[in-house]
């Protein structure tokens, strides 16, 4: 007992003084705050070793121990502080990764105003923002050299050296640089001995050094003048000059419609910035990023970066070096590019800027248009948004306020209204499906448009046939039950491919054969119905036997340059008809196109989605733009079964500002984007009724917050997705809106970590969601 005692009595006893050296030391050592690769809205403080202390700064990426279990996750490093005397019991950064950041000040401010803005992991944003061919620097590869002692000339008084590593050394002297063993041996004329012998006296020393490996050549592209412009684009380019020169930062909405010139005036906008010694970006969808649209870039400027989804690490890898050292002038890209590490931008542009694939549908889901109007703010530079059809959000900014209130925003409407030749837009024709007699028998081009293809192919011109579904038949259908069959893992009738002689899940990929019973009732008498850019392509060969027709899609695009060579064929007459999907209504110029045909505006327009009436508007608007660009005219045929519908009405009288007027008067009146902001939940998961209680509770948690502080803000559902199983997993959604997104993120930020949850339960948050489905 009095050991006993005695040992609880030594547990009160003061703890010695620490000698004021040792306090001071501890409190030198340094802390970096690291972002994680995880949604976590959070950074994690890590010790940094002494060893490292030099080797770290700000924007390099570390590996350090994490979670309870300790295993190594590279993070980020997004700062460095002194050690807080009330910091106890820190981790310690393992390693350094990188030899020098990879991320600049500019970049980790923006990041982290996206990881705030759409309410996830910094450590998420900074991952999508690097380019994986960047942190694992591809296309270089780490490589011996020889280099010159620092005490050489000290060393050099107490030998004598045979001629060989005389020379060697004398080469090396003149060169001025570190050099490779077979660099040095082949300008000396020796071999390896004289390296050898050097190294082994201390006068020369080994370095390894990362050097590239590839030297991805631009092409050559003949340079071309700049073009005239008409009166319109004289006024669009001098409100912008006069912005670029006055060094502040507005954002500029050049409305223009399809063959306007808009991207003449995105050239000598440019050209002005680059005078400056100043670089643009250019963001187009990625579909835009034809052969056509790079060939204009490159022909006006000298140093053109194109960053698209086909390039390899090792070529994304070496067009960021080359921007990031100042060596490009401009950027083009599609969504990813607005990241591009420019040193001195001055200008960015975003051309389709209506276009859903600027907004990425996984985590971090950020809307690349949303991104450049900070980074444009961040730096003061102009952000110019061009488009045809702008979507609702872009005009809304630009309309004048209601009587008695005040403008929010000082966004700028710059129009084009003519086509940049004077060429009027083609006349476009409505033909209603139910009544033609050839679309009841079961063909996909209807009288009328077999009448004017004829026609077009007859007068030696060339025709676009736009379809908006790919495959043979998208719908599989039990004749008996009256059931589409669907995928077994998914909420989506699957597609039957002739050329495959599968049916397909668009989603998720499950493939089987064609089923000879219904899986549902296991009767015969399966049937397809509906028509997808095979069969189209199959009734264009049986129709038109004397022409050739060529199908661009997602199956027959695959391979690495098929897209250019696809294009290309067609633009040099070797094909009259050209058919696919929406890769082709975008950023193309065929002045023999003197017919396109829209085969079905329907595909779009009755999906369960807010935007279906303003997609169907624009895909219309966009693909009827690709007729009529040269003095032999052109038409525009669109057959639909909705022919009185206002967006396929006004689309074919080329009516923008008349669609838009309605359809904001429709999103008003429900109080919808852009007229409020939504916050979309989805959550998801094995069991269905685990995700629909998980995602009831959540809900009910939201909404009573709200009642009781009277907020202004709604929760609405949850209600099964409109694809209510997708990869196995049942999913359930609601949404939170209010008139601005600070409500919002303040009340997900407070009740987040509160919230009802289950472990086979995940969740994601969509703020602004385009994707309903």
């Amino acid at each position: 007992m009095a050991a006993k005692s005695q040992t609880q009595k030594s547990l009160f006893l003061p703890e010695p003084e620490r000698p004021e050296w040792e306090i001071a030391a501890e409190l030198d050592r340094l802390v970096a705050q690291v972002a994680i690769n995880r949604p976590l809205e959070t950074t994690y403080d890590y010790l940094v070793p002494e060893s490292l202390r030099e080797m770290l700064n700000v924007g390099q990426r570390v590996e350090v121990p994490f979670g309870t279990g300790n295993h190594t996750e590279i993070a980020f490093c997004v700062g460095l502080t002194k050690l807080d005397n009330q910091q106890r019991r820190l981790k310690s950064i393992l390693s350094v990764v990188d030899r020098e950041p990879i991320v600049s000040p500019h970049l980790l401010e923006l990041t982290k105003w996206i990881a705030d803005q759409y309410l996830c992991g910094w450590g998420q944003v900074l991952e999508t923002a690097i380019p994986a061919g960047v942190k694992r620097q591809a296309g270089t590869r780490e490589l011996t050299f020889f280099t010159l002692a620092q005490d050489l000339e000290e060393r050099l008084k107490q030998q004598k050296l045979p001629a060989k590593q005389a020379a060697v050394l004398e080469h090396l002297k003149q060169t001025g640089r570190p050099l490779r063993g077979e660099q040095i041996t082949e300008a000396v004329g020796c071999g390896t001995a004289p390296i050898n012998g050097l190294r082994e006296r201390g006068l020369i020393v080994a370095v390894r050094e990362r050097t590239e490996t590839i030297d991805a050549a631009l092409g050559d592209v003949a340079p071309q003048a700049d073009l005239e412009l008409n009166p319109d684009q004289k006024r669009a380019l001098g409100t912008i000059l006069l912005q670029i020169r006055s060094g502040k930062h507005r954002t500029m909405v050049l409305h223009g419609v399809t063959g306007s010139g808009k991207t003449e005036v995105y050239i000598q906008a440019i050209r002005e910035v680059v005078s400056y010694g100043r670089q643009a970006i250019v963001l187009v969808p990625e579909i835009s990023l034809t052969p056509q649209t790079i060939r204009r870039f490159k022909s006006r400027f000298d140093s053109v970066a194109v960053l698209h989804s086909h390039l390899t690490d090792a070529e994304r890898h070496w067009h960021w070096q080359r921007i990031a050292a100042g060596g490009v002038q401009v950027v083009v890209g599609a969504r990813s590019a607005i990241f591009a590490p420019t040193p001195n931008l001055g200008l960015i542009i975003i051309d389709e800027e209506h276009e859903t694939t600027f907004k990425q549908d996984t985590a971090p889901r950020y809307n690349a248009r949303e991104v450049a109007r900070e980074r444009a703010r961040m730096v003061g530079v102009p952000l110019i948004l061009g488009s045809a059809t702008p979507t609702l959000e872009t005009w809304q900014r630009v309309q004048p306020p209601p009587p008695g209130q005040q403008r929010t925003n000082d966004d700028v409407l710059l129009s084009l209204p003519r086509r940049a030749t004077g060429i009027p837009m083609p006349p476009a024709t409505v033909v209603d499906l139910r009544n033609d007699p050839l679309c009841a028998k079961g063909h996909s081009i209807g009288r009328a448009m077999r009448s004017l293809m004829q026609a077009a192919l007859d007068d030696k011109g060339q025709v676009i046939l736009f379809l908006n579904l790919r495959g043979f038949s998208p719908t599989v259908w039990c004749r008996s039950c009256g059931g589409g069959v669907k995928c077994p893992n998914c909420d989506i009738t699957l597609t039957y491919h002739k050329d495959k002689q599968l049916v397909l899940c668009h989603t998720c990929n499950y493939e089987a054969a064609p089923p000879q019973t219904c899986p549902v009732c296991a009767m015969p008498g399966i049937r397809y119905f509906g028509t997808g850019t095979q069969r189209l392509e199959e009734e264009v060969k049986h129709k038109f036997p004397n022409h050739r027709c060529i199908r661009m899609d997602s199956d027959t695009m695959k391979r690495r340059g098929s897209h250019d060579a696809a294009l290309e064929a067609f633009r040099r007459g070797e094909a009259e008809i050209l058919l696919g999907t929406q890769m082709i209504a975008k950023g193309l110029d065929f002045p023999n196109v003197t017919l396109v045909g829209v085969v079905d505006a329907d595909t779009i327009l009755h999906q369960a989605d807010l935007r279906a009436s303003e997609r169907t508007f624009q895909l219309i608007a966009q693909v009827a733009g690709r007729a009529g660009r040269s003095e032999k005219g052109g038409r525009v045929l669109v057959q639909t079964c909705s022919p009185t519908d206002f967006a396929i009405q006004r689309a074919v009288q080329h009516d923008y500002e008349g669609f838009v007027t309605q359809e904001l008067q429709n999103r008003q009146d429900m109080l919808a984007p852009p007229f409020s902001r939504w916050v979309r939940v989805i959550l998801r998961g094995p069991v269905e009724e685990r995700v629909r209680t998980t995602a009831i509770a959540m809900a009910d948690v939201l909404r009573e917050v709200v009642d009781s502080r009277q907020l202004d803000l709604r929760v609405l559902g949850p209600a099964p997705c409109p694809v209510a199983k997708l990869q196995n997993h049942y999913r359930f959604h609601y949404l939170l809106a209010a008139p601005t997104l600070d409500p919002i993120r303040e009340l997900w930020r407070e009740l987040r970590a509160k919230l009802p949850t289950d472990r086979d339960v995940e969740f994601v948050i969509d703020v602004d969601p385009l994707n309903l489905r």
